[in-house]
């Protein structure tokens, strides 16, 4: 059977948990995800846990929050003063946000905390900083040219 590897596109069901054992995403009722060996697509971790699998193969790969979506890093919170946000936008804890950029682009950020003066947002990835377990099945691979 022929194994999964770099430069391959593959098609894989997985179900992503958290260490407390919670569903963060999973294909379970969709289509399969598609993507190439060594493309950049999906977080390292992930793509070296496809690697060498075979069709039909299914397991379980735990991936450190190094090999995920890394450390939260702090330069990627910012107090903004509560005037800067529209009358119509009224900021709680863990709210989903769209903050633009002086260049003109948006990034997704997070409301964190709150206070009467500023709002704390963080531009972290919501996963960063944590490890991710990962039950893998290689549903179809095509070689790569």
């Amino acid at each position: 059977m022929a194994k999964a590897e770099q430069g391959d596109t593959v098609k894989v069901h997985y179900t992503g948990v958290l260490e407390d054992g919670t569903v963060f995403d999973s294909s379970k009722g969709r289509e399969p995800l598609e993507f190439t060996l060594g493309g950049g697509d999906v977080i390292p971790g992930f793509d070296e846990g496809v690697r060498g699998m075979e069709i039909g193969e299914e397991k379980t790969v735990t991936i450190p929050c190094a090999q995920a979506y890394g450390e939260p890093r702090e330069e990627l919170t910012a107090k903004v003063p509560r005037e800067d946000f529209p009358n119509e936008i009224s900021p709680e804890p863990g709210m989903q946000l769209q903050m633009m950029l002086p260049d003109g682009q948006t990034i997704p950020v997070t409301v964190e905390d709150v206070a009467e003066d500023h709002v704390l947002l963080n531009a972290n990835h919501p996963l960063a900083g944590q490890d991710l377990t990962f039950t893998l099945t290689l549903v179809e691979v095509k070689k790569a040219a």
